[in-house]
């Protein structure tokens, strides 16, 4: 008798063929724990994962991202405090702003104090000390101490009790920034083109722009990041129901699946060909309309980065640069479906099996719920930790002194200096603030803290996405291994899978995402460097990090693939991780023929109907959102960003639509491994029939899978 396709000889290279077993029925509930070792291993990280992220919430104050607060941590107009009617944050010496701490610490590293209102002229301290009027002017812009002081103005100056200079401001983002105007190319502040430090020195008011310039980066997120709030404000409800609209119509998709399978694959591919053809029309007819317009001729390059997105539509090179795209998407798209015509037949049989499975275990629709819900909580902790851990920085003041001093260097408090030792000792000394950050053993290693915050969240968010999958996997196996569907089946395949996962196998499922948690740290690790080296002129170093994340990338998505299959093995067999990887690499290796001509196929006509309800769902909020639908013209909400709320439906109509197909996915994945176990337990003769239906068998193994007799009796 002829072996099947993609069979092997039993001493081939790629393990032994499964032997013919008349006890096995299935997944195996006599099983034990596995991989006890990572078990314990992620139950001791989680620990110590709360652990941080309860010392972060002790130690961080979300309120630093959003208000301005002084040298001393205290925020900028909060009721209740000294600074109550001072809501404006004042720099001593914004030109240090221009220091790369400002972006690794988002602070600036020189006095900060809150202030009633900007200052509105130039002014140096030296001058103003002379004239009463213009020192009482001057000290609104000092520190506290200096106001009962009877230092020497150069005293003053050395303590950083008040600024060496002042310079005309305005309130931005409630930060007093200098009141930089360009006039004939020329940029001036103040209609001045130079400035008094208060030391002596004319400067340049460019290096003033240099650090309102980098004070401003951070800034200019949160004040982008408050437009796309107010959006969000505005639109949430009809975001809700672009979401709800893209959810029905994946649940109707996939119910129509269930029953007219064949017929719904071809309407897909019909609807995906017609939806990505009305896309090059409606791009063509904007890249026509724009000619001979002002301005539409000016390139992308030219224009630079814009927040408002609008802008970009009124350039010809957009829409010419999304004809392009579609195109050559629609083309590819056409090319694969003429070569891949009869693997789709085969492959609309799988997913005919596939939705009778899903059929019979309708809640497996909404498992991915579950898996969502978890996701959130991850994603959830992980924001909220960055956050507190990014804001534990507290304003670190040192003993400073001119002459000798023991406790030079020292850190000490400004609230207690004046009453301690230190003064007695040393009656020069000031304590002067040095810098953000903390002198503790956390403030040392924030950062090895927030390395940990990425890793575990990488780990957990892995280990969700592999219990999901073991679920599915064992519930779906539950399925074909019963010889007469469905009686045959557990009661409740689903939640018998679930605890099984849980129960015997959370520590394989550790193993496994802990291997796929490394390289992804790893390549974001890749993804800082570059970014760190693309002003460098090194260009052997960036080939070699271009090689790298190449050879990560690649490592990263056969992990996910070997880790897919290694949790289905696992879900029937019940066998560790690195035995169940093995075995379903080996049994994929023995019948790569169907790997490449099926299970591939499914996976792009999956991706046809995700793309058909993404594109769908993202054309009707396109046109609603930008007033082009003349029904609802006027219900759409003003906005100050467009792009936000259709981004949103767009992504998380396809967050929606993969949770459905995925389903279907780990099925067809589930049920092709079991499809090739089978082959190999069973040779369909009644001493040993196969489980799979009789629709499934007729296809497959009289289908186009099946080489050549001839070819396959000389292997």
């Amino acid at each position: 008798m002829d072996r099947p396709a993609g069979r092997r000889d039993p001493d081939g290279d790629y393990g032994t063929p499964q032997k013919y077993d008349p006890t096995f029925k299935g997944p195996i509930y006599d099983r034990g724990c596995t991989d006890i070792v990572c078990c314990v291993l992620l139950v001791v990280a989680i620990v110590g994962y709360v652990v941080v992220g309860v010392v972060a919430w002790t130690h961080g104050d979300p309120r630093k991202v959003i208000h301005p607060t002084d040298s001393r941590g205290q925020f900028c107009g909060q009721q209740g405090t000294p600074n109550e009617k001072k809501p404006f944050l004042f720099y001593f010496d914004i030109v240090k702003c221009a220091s790369p701490l400002v972006l690794l610490e988002f602070q600036c590293p020189t006095t900060q104090i809150c202030v009633s209102k900007c200052p509105d002229r130039y002014m140096t301290y030296l001058t103003a000390h002379g004239n009463a009027a213009a020192l009482q002017y001057y000290r609104n812009f000092c520190t506290p101490e200096s106001k009962s002081s009877k230092k020497a103005p150069l005293e003053v100056l050395r303590d950083k009790e008040c600024p060496a200079m002042l310079i005309p401001s305005t309130p931005l983002a409630r930060r007093c920034f200098p009141a930089i105007q360009a006039k004939k190319g020329v940029i001036m502040v103040g209609n001045e083109t130079t400035y008094d430090d208060g030391h002596g020195r004319r400067r340049n008011v460019t290096e003033l722009l240099e650090g309102a310039k980098k004070a401003n980066v951070v800034l200019e997120t949160r004040q982008l990041a408050m437009k796309i709030f107010e959006d969000y404000t505005v639109s949430w409800y009809w975001i809700i129901i672009g979401l709800v609209i893209a959810m029905v119509a994946s649940l109707i998709f996939i119910v129509l699946l269930r029953f007219l399978a064949g017929v719904m694959v071809w309407v897909m591919i019909v609807m995906v060909i017609l939806v990505l053809g009305y896309g090059i029309f409606h791009c063509y007819m904007e890249y026509a309309k724009l000619k001979g317009e002002a301005g539409s001729d000016v390139s992308l390059a030219d224009l630079g980065f814009q927040t408002d997105l609008r802008v970009y539509l009124h350039l010809r090179q957009t829409w010419l640069a999304f004809l392009i795209i579609l195109c050559v998407l629609e083309l590819v798209i056409v090319l694969l479906l003429i070569f891949l015509r009869k693997r789709i037949l085969i492959a609309i049989a799988l997913i005919k099996e596939a939705s009778r499975a899903v059929g019979h275990i309708m809640s497996s629709l909404l498992f991915p719920l579950c898996t969502f819900f978890l996701l959130c909580l991850c994603i959830a902790y992980w924001a909220s930790t960055a956050v507190f851990l990014s804001t534990s920085n507290e304003a670190v003041y040192k003993v400073f002194n001119e002459s000798a001093c023991p406790f030079s260097g020292q850190t000490c408090r400004p609230e207690t200096f004046n009453t301690s030792n230190v003064t007695k000792l040393c009656p020069d000394a000031q304590c002067l603030f040095a810098f953000y950050g903390g002198e503790t053993a956390y403030h040392k290693y924030l950062i090895v803290l927030q390395f940990f915050n990425v890793f575990m969240f990488f780990w957990l968010a892995n280990f969700v996405i592999a219990l999901g999958q073991v679920t599915l996997a064992g519930a779906f196996a539950s399925y074909y291994w019963a010889f007469k569907k469905p009686d045959d089946m557990p009661a409740f395949p689903l939640f018998s899978a679930f605890g099984r996962a849980l129960r015997y196998h959370t520590g394989s499922l550790a193993f496994g995402s802990l291997v796929l948690a490394v390289v992804q740290v790893i390549r974001v690790t890749l993804e800082y460097l570059d970014h760190r080296l693309k002003a460098a002129e090194n260009k052997f170093a960036k080939f070699l990090l271009s090689c790298l994340k190449c050879c990560f990338w690649c490592l990263e998505k056969f992990i996910k693939f070997l880790n897919r299959n290694a949790y289905i093995m696992i879900a029937i067999y019940g066998t560790n991780f690195c035995t169940s990887a093995r075995n379903a690499f080996f049994l994929l290796m023995r019948n790569i023929i169907r790997v490449a001509v099926l299970d591939k196929v499914t996976d792009f006509l999956f991706f046809l109907g995700k793309l058909l309800i993404v594109g769908s769902v993202g054309i009707l909020a396109f046109f609603f959102f930008t007033h082009r639908i003349k029904l609802v013209q006027d219900t759409a909400p003003p906005l100050n960003y467009y792009w936000v709320p259709i981004l949103t439906v767009i992504v998380g109509s396809y967050l929606i639509a993969h949770g459905f197909f995925s389903v279907y996915g780990m099925c067809v994945d589930t049920l092709f491994l079991c499809f090739c176990e089978d082959l190999e337990r069973n040779d369909g003769s009644p001493e040993r029939p196969y489980y799979m239906s009789p629709e499934l068998s007729e296809i497959l193994l009289k289908g186009h899978l099946e080489p050549s007799k001839s070819a396959d009796s000389q292997g």
